[in-house]
């Protein structure tokens, strides 16, 4: 007698579909409704990496989209399961993390408000995430599954990048199914070129200028468009600075790189001088524009893929394009013209912001960071939470071959560490820096059991003062005294080593040494700093009181 073929059901729909469109790698953690999707995601040949915590899991699979630059699934329950991702999806939103978050829903009687009293039962709970991600479907029936995956698929890759959210009932998850597996889905998103009359002006306005200046955001790494972006400031001899978030699309190192020195008034003031200044890929948003203090004096030309963000906050020549094409064709377009001072001026700018720095008496601060860049191999990516060490980082951190992550976008805590795992999913044989203050370590302590668990190469730097130290700045500074800022926290050495994973206490003296050796070791470690790190001083309120406040819309951290 022939044998059986085994029962299918529309968890095999889903997980088909993903394998069929060139998913790898799956983040998530299981919950009574979603369990069709998991069973048959063990039959499969995708790889599963489940975090302990919803939240986290959403931070893992934004990491994993951010370096190989494609879709990564994040699998979810109903409910409070699905209502967990939203501040993971908020940050992927803000940093244009193509995540598909498929979540589970009650069974399909009790969609649109039936109120059946299901576990788990919202009347609308597709409406939590319609303000947070770029788009929402949902499926009633198992045949819908295969092309509402293959939509979410390319609405998440489509520019702008983002996360999208796709709901599924747990009946339809159950449901046996008699179609042939799916082995063919296609998911292209469009392309966005820029257009020909938009570029001739662009190129017309660059050959006029004497001090074209360009700022570099997140949208060039994003479009994979670092030589571009080169090309064309070789061509120019434009001095070109990044956001924080554009942080490695222009050399550190190269002569006309005025690094990432956001926040610094000189830096402000030397993009305000440019006669056309050139952004791309940034919203000029509040980090990228010195909040908000930033005053163009010359022309903007603005290259973005978000067209919310075109001329959000200052008038310009807006480009609606993909950053790499349209750096491409006005590479293409403009006249080449011999390098010039500026190079000089770009040295001179970084020179003075060095003495400022220099000035307030940080060598600490910078002695730290230091041994962090020392330590940490050329092409290996790291992920920051939002802690002063990551502050400073935005700035003075030169992410070489590898890539600096941040929590910025949306600046929730907690991103550092679960996020580093997701990169490490993506790329086991390479080390992982997460770097985290031990405020927001206590939101991620529970993934040391998922890093110890699949043995991935993460080493998490701790760096301990005792509370949320940013916090207790920015309180003081304003109010004269903190309130709510001070912490108490465990022994997170010993902590580590509960979990089985090896973990060392510190000192600026040996934290160099300390931090290559974790990184050397194959699979996860911790390294613990106690220290109590400052800020370098802010320049915007100086800015502010001098111009009063700038009310343009449109907050966006590049």
């Amino acid at each position: 007698m022939p044998t059986a073929q085994r029962a299918r059901h529309g968890g095999d729909l889903v997980v088909e579909s993903l394998t069929a469109l060139g998913a790898s790698t799956v983040f998530g953690l299981p919950g009574q409704h979603a369990l069709g999707a998991f069973d048959a995601l063990r039959r499969s040949g995708l790889t599963y990496v489940g975090l302990r915590v919803e939240n986290n899991a959403g931070f893992a699979a934004d990491a994993f989209a951010r370096v190989t630059g494609t879709v990564a699934p994040l699998l979810v329950s109903t409910g409070p399961g699905a209502l967990m991702t939203l501040a993971a999806l908020q940050e992927s939103a803000a940093a244009s993390a193509p995540v598909l978050a498929i979540g589970s829903q009650v069974p399909t009687a009790g969609l649109g408000g039936g109120r059946k009293g299901y576990l788990h039962e919202l009347v609308d709970q597709k409406a939590s995430f319609r303000d947070v991600v770029k788009s929402v479907h949902t499926v009633r029936t198992a045949s819908q599954i295969p092309s509402a995956v293959a939509a979410a698929w390319a609405s998440a890759l489509e520019a702008p990048a983002g996360p999208v959210w796709l709901e599924i009932p747990q009946d339809v998850l159950l449901a046996p199914v008699s179609v042939p597996p799916v082995t063919s889905l296609r998911a292209e998103p469009r392309p966005l070129p820029p257009r020909p009359e938009l570029t001739a002006e662009a190129a017309r306005l660059l050959d006029a200028a004497e001090r074209p200046v360009i700022l570099a955001g997140g949208g060039v790494v994003r479009a994979g468009a670092r030589q571009e972006l080169r090309a064309l400031a070789e061509a120019l001899d434009a001095p070109v600075a990044t956001t924080f978030g554009g942080k490695g699309a222009f050399p550190w190192d190269h002569p006309l790189s005025l690094q990432s020195w956001l926040e610094d008034a000189h830096t402000t003031e030397f993009l305000e001088d440019a006669d056309v200044l050139l952004v791309v890929g940034s919203g000029l948003g509040e980090l990228s524009s010195n909040y908000h203090t930033f005053r163009p004096r010359g022309r903007l030309v603005q290259i973005e893929a978000d067209l919310g963000k075109l001329e959000s906050n200052h008038p310009a020549l807006g480009i609606h394009a993909d950053a790499r094409e349209a750096l491409a064709a006005l590479t293409e377009a403009v006249t080449p013209r011999p390098p010039g001072t500026a190079a000089k001026a770009a040295a001179g700018l970084l020179t003075r912001v060095r003495e400022r720095i220099d000035g307030q008496g940080l060598e600490l601060e910078q002695r730290v960071l230091g041994a962090v860049r020392d330590a940490l191999p050329d092409d290996s990516a790291s992920f920051w939470d939002m802690t002063i060490l990551s502050y400073w980082a935005w700035s003075a951190f030169d992410c070489r071959a590898g890539a600096l992550h941040s929590a910025q976008g949306a600046g929730g805590l907690g991103y550092g560490f679960p996020a580093a795992l997701g990169a490490a999913a993506a790329d086991p044989a390479r080390p992982v820096l997460a770097v985290s203050g031990d405020g927001g370590a206590m939101y991620s302590i529970a993934e040391l059991a998922t890093a110890h668990q699949y043995r991935l190469p993460v080493t998490w730097l701790i760096v301990d003062d005792g509370g949320y130290g940013i916090l207790r700045e920015y309180m003081t500074d304003t109010f004269g005294e903190a309130t709510a800022t001070e912490l108490s926290r465990p022994d997170f050495v010993t902590l580590a080593e509960s979990f089985g994973v090896p973990a060392v206490r510190t000192t600026p003296e040996r934290l160099r040494a300390d931090l290559a050796g974790a990184l050397a070791a194959p699979g996860p470690s911790v390294v613990v700093l106690p220290a109590l790190l400052r800020m370098f001083a802010p320049t915007h309120l100086d800015r502010l009181a001098d111009g009063g406040p700038d009310d343009s819309p449109g907050p966006d951290q590049g």
